[in-house]
Formats: structure tokens, C-alpha cells, sequence
């Protein structure tokens, strides 16, 4: 991507943004390889999101709920589609589970 200054939300305006995204994206993948591992068994998504919640230490509200609830749904959709992940409906329960 090519522009004389990029703006990034959480960051300080810049010409060259490189580095931030080789870090966004390492980051992208860090937490990828976490739901991976707690996928190692089938498992819903709700005790996805509970082991997340514990594993990063963040406390549960409504709004944390949503928020995180949707990325992680996110991320379960983007490693699905690249096959790290594949699902099953098993006593009425869509379950997920590391490839």
C-alpha cells in the first residue's frame, strides 16, 4: 500500500508503516495459535470465549462479551477457512476443534 502518511487507529501518524504491521500480524497469528490450542479437544464456542477470557486475564462484562465474542467468532471463521480448524455438530451443538 503506497500513501505519504498512514494514520493507524492506535498509533501515531506515520510515512512508513512496516513495522507496525509485521507486529499487528504477529500478533494476528500469536492469538490464532492460542485458540488453536484450547480448539485440541471439540469444544463450543462459548467455552472458547471462557478460556480466552482466562487465558488473557480480561474480566467479563456484557460489553466484553460482544467484543470479544465477535473477534474470536472471527478468528474461528478465518481458521476455518484456511482448514486449521473444522467443526461438527454433535447433540445440537456446533463444536470446534484444531486440525
Amino acid at each position: 500500500m503506497e500513501a505519504t502518511m498512514f494514520v493507524p487507529a492506535h498509533a501515531e501518524a506515520s510515512a512508513d508503516i512496516k513495522e507496525l504491521v509485521r507486529y499487528n500480524r504477529g500478533k494476528v497469528h500469536e492469538v490464532a495459535d492460542r485458540i488453536l490450542s484450547i480448539c485440541g479437544e471439540p469444544m463450543c464456542f462459548e467455552r472458547i470465549l471462557q478460556e480466552v477470557f482466562k487465558g488473557y486475564g480480561l474480566s467479563m462484562n456484557f460489553e466484553q462479551y460482544v467484543l470479544v465474542g465477535s473477534t474470536v467468532r472471527s478468528y474461528l471463521s478465518w481458521l476455518k477457512d484456511t482448514g486449521e480448524v473444522s467443526v461438527e455438530f454433535q447433540d445440537c451443538m456446533l463444536l470446534w476443534q484444531s486440525v
